[in-house]
């Protein structure tokens, strides 16, 4: 058909356009006896051999063999009124003759009748696309524009670059395409230019090709918008949501899809959401995005919280109902938006204004009369938390985790926040990035960020003299370096990671360090086996291994060193000493809230310290509390997300307890941590604490040698600090002191 349309020629005569109104359309006005409504573009060749494409429009105005040209397009063409003309349909290529950009030279229509009047190109754009969607346009066309109520205007087309949908779907950086011919469409950039000469006066952001970014150009430059490490989150985005919207709406219409309307980013503080949606809305071609805060919404008046909604999306509604599907793209970025997107029903109190704005909200996006010129994008730290219609395909249907950086995402980021210093010589030479970028594991960008102030205020404060009063060096501007010691000593002192490790609460287990005593060597070999075992990518996905034994055994020392020496970035401490006094549930919701935050990270150890405490085991009453019980269950059986390692030590005194409640069977390995019972181990614990003299230990040894002993390492280590305050005691004293404790504890038999 289109083949058909192409080569009918028609030979017709010029006409003025029938009336003013029709003239200020730029159209050719054609009568519908001549050519077909389908018919949008015509191709005119005047009688020098030369070529022009015009819209054409319908009007029974226009003679049958007659074509209505307003003055400009006949003094382009050089046509005369009634002059006989070759006319054939033009078929436009939908996939490559669309614009991406047009640059528009402006000046006074009517040279003599100038004002002073400024013009808001920003407003010019929007009014030129509601009028002229869908005109075919050409290099070099002259067109009349009537702006509102100012003088009319006349524009040429300058230059026309073609929208890439391929470059959105990939992601490929690729130079701007020139092109003769385009369609226009509802999300081409449009950029006005002042004509030289002229005494035109415009503002706004599309009077220069800089200012203005065309909706679909591949070539992102990350460093300039300020994000790093997040190159394939936004590929993702742009071909998901944006790339249906290159192509002209009759094009989506065949294929019978809708653009995507809603978008939800989501992750651990800190790591770019809020950064993305800003700048997925500064560099989209779009009206002015909307940024709300999610709690914003929430009104104590009733039906106030559902109007704030609705007046969200009042200017999105008010132009598809004028403009249908040529209407431009408007952007609503809720941040916070699990604040007022609860699951319904899950909010105390009986005024349900949670679930009104959850229902109107809904409405809006996916309703009866749902709008398809919006994009809404959320943002929310608890994914969980937000209701699952929300979630569906038509809603936010697009959710892209925006997670804890990876090495080079690091890098990236750095290199973006040390930028400026780089630029002014600020930064030592000794600083070296990537090793910065290696020893932050599990950093976020706002910790990464956090991380370079610190250390420029560790530059900064080299130059402070403090005395009387705060005088800074004169010559601190030429001096001033930020220097490899600054990063370390920020590292190690201001900035710790929120899904790091807790150094300081396993140190607090292993403080009296590990004494490697007969069998515990064993122990250890092997739980550094288990640890390399959790770290390979051959092996499976979790590991979850136990260490029981008797009381003061030293189980959580040992398992508290196994975690600390995995060197994972991730190592998080659950002790029931944390949670004395919670309830059930909240003991669950703290014990899944770490494990959610471990699937964050690339390698996660926990260390779960004596279970029976945590789920409340009892020996009388009632025994356990069973929904910890079920919720240990669920968490230690199940593996984390794809492409995560987890290890998690467990802690226990009272193995057959989790043996009767079916806990042990979700454990990898179980290993046994014995009490001490030979001679020559207790000697060599003694020998290792250095809380007694050789002589001394000797005469101990001596006089235990025939009995039995049977303690743990705990017991012994805290039976030997009573030797370390009796310093200055006569030696044999403090011999015969500590041999009666080890009589008195009950740790060591006489032979009788």
């Amino acid at each position: 058909m289109e083949a058909q349309l192409k080569h009918q020629q028609h030979v017709m005569r010029v006409a003025k356009c029938p009336n003013e109104e029709l003239s200020f359309t730029n159209c050719v006005i054609v009568n519908e006896n001549d050519f077909p409504l389908k018919v949008r573009y015509i191709q005119v060749t005047n009688d020098q051999g030369k070529h022009f494409i015009y819209t054409i429009r319908h009007d029974r105005g226009v003679k049958p063999g007659h074509m209505g040209f307003n003055a400009i397009h006949r003094k382009q063409a050089m046509l005369s009124l009634d002059q006989e003309i070759r006319v054939e349909p033009y078929v436009h290529d939908p996939q490559r003759q669309l614009i991406g950009t047009m640059v528009l030279e402006a000046d006074f229509l009517q040279k003599k009748s100038t004002t002073n009047d400024p013009y808001n190109t920003d407003q010019m754009a929007m009014a030129f696309m509601e009028h002229f969607a869908k005109h075919g346009f050409t290099v070099g066309q002259p067109i009349v524009f009537k702006f509102q109520d100012k003088k009319t205007l006349s524009l040429t087309i300058k230059e026309i670059e073609a929208a890439d949908p391929e470059a959105v779907a990939s992601g490929k950086k690729r130079e701007p395409r020139k092109i003769d011919f385009g369609v226009l469409q509802a999300n081409s950039s449009i950029i006005f230019e002042k004509s030289e000469g002229s005494f035109l006066i415009l503002t706004g952001k599309a009077k220069a090709r800089s200012a203005h970014t065309s909706l679909f150009s591949a070539d992102w430059d990350f460093q300039k918008m300020g994000i790093g490490g997040l190159d394939e989150q936004f590929i993702h985005i742009l071909r998901r949501a944006f790339a249906s919207r290159v192509f002209p709406p009759e094009v989506t219409e065949q294929l019978g899809v809708k653009h995507v309307k809603g978008l939800l980013l989501y992750g651990p503080p800190g790591t770019g959401k809020t950064l993305m949606a800003r700048q997925i809305g500064k560099m989209l071609n779009a009206r002015e995005p909307k940024i709300v805060n999610g709690p914003e919404i929430l009104d104590k008046y009733v039906g106030e919280s559902e109007a704030n909604v609705r007046r969200l999306f009042a200017d999105a509604e008010e132009e598809e109902k004028r403009m249908g599907p040529n209407s431009g793209l408007h952007i609503i970025i809720f941040d916070e938006i699990d604040a007022i997107c609860k699951q319904r029903g899950s909010v105390a109190g009986n005024t349900g204004v949670n679930d009104t704005v959850v229902n109107q909200l809904l409405s809006k996006i996916d309703g009866v009369e749902q709008l398809n010129n919006i994009l809404v994008i959320g943002m929310t730290n608890r994914k969980d938390m937000m209701d699952d219609a929300l979630l569906r395909p038509g809603r936010l249907e697009i959710q892209v985790e925006i997670s804890l950086p990876d090495e080079q995402g690091r890098f990236d980021i750095l290199k973006i926040k040390t930028h400026k210093m780089i630029e002014h010589n600020k930064l030592d030479r000794d600083v070296d990035l990537a090793e910065i970028a290696s020893l932050t594991k599990n950093f976020s960008g706002a910790e990464l960020e956090g991380l370079v102030k610190a250390a420029s205020s560790s530059a900064l404060k080299r130059y402070i003299h403090l005395g009387n009063k705060i005088e800074v060096d004169p010559n601190a501007i030429d001096k001033l370096k930020i220097t490899r010691s600054d990063f370390i000593y920020s590292l190690e002192n201001d900035v710790k990671p929120s899904l790091g490790t807790s150094d300081e609460a396993l140190s607090k287990f292993i403080e009296r360090g590990i004494i490697n005593w007969g069998p515990t060597r064993d122990l250890v070999e092997k739980g550094m086996m288990f640890v390399k075992q959790a770290r390979s990518p051959e092996t499976s996905s979790r590991l979850c291994l136990l260490l029981e034994g008797a009381p003061t055994a030293g189980t959580s020392a040992l398992a508290a060193y196994l975690a600390k020496n995995s060197e994972f970035p991730f190592i998080k401490v659950i002790n029931s000493r944390e949670m004395v006094g919670f309830m059930e549930s909240s003991k669950c919701l703290r014990i899944n809230r770490i494990f959610d935050d471990a699937y964050r990270s690339e390698l996660s150890c926990i260390f779960m310290n004596d279970l029976e405490h945590l789920m409340g085991y009892s020996p009388i009453g009632p025994r356990y509390q069973s929904i910890v019980l079920d919720a240990m269950y669920s968490l230690l059986s199940s593996s984390p997300p794809k492409g995560r390692k987890l290890l998690v030590i467990c802690t226990s005194k009272r193995r057959n307890v989790l043996e009767e409640l079916g806990l042990l069977s979700v454990f990898t390995a179980v290993l046994r941590v014995p009490y001490i019972q030979h001679q020559d181990d207790v000697k060599l614990v003694l020998e290792e604490s250095q809380a007694l003299t050789s002589d001394e230990i000797d005469s101990i040894m001596s006089h235990i040698c025939h009995g039995k002993i049977f303690v743990g390492l705990k017991k012994l280590l805290g039976l030997l600090d009573s030797m370390r305050v009796m310093k200055g005691v006569d030696s044999r004293k403090r011999v015969a002191s500590f041999v009666n404790l080890l009589e008195d504890e009950g740790v060591y038999t006489p032979e009788v």
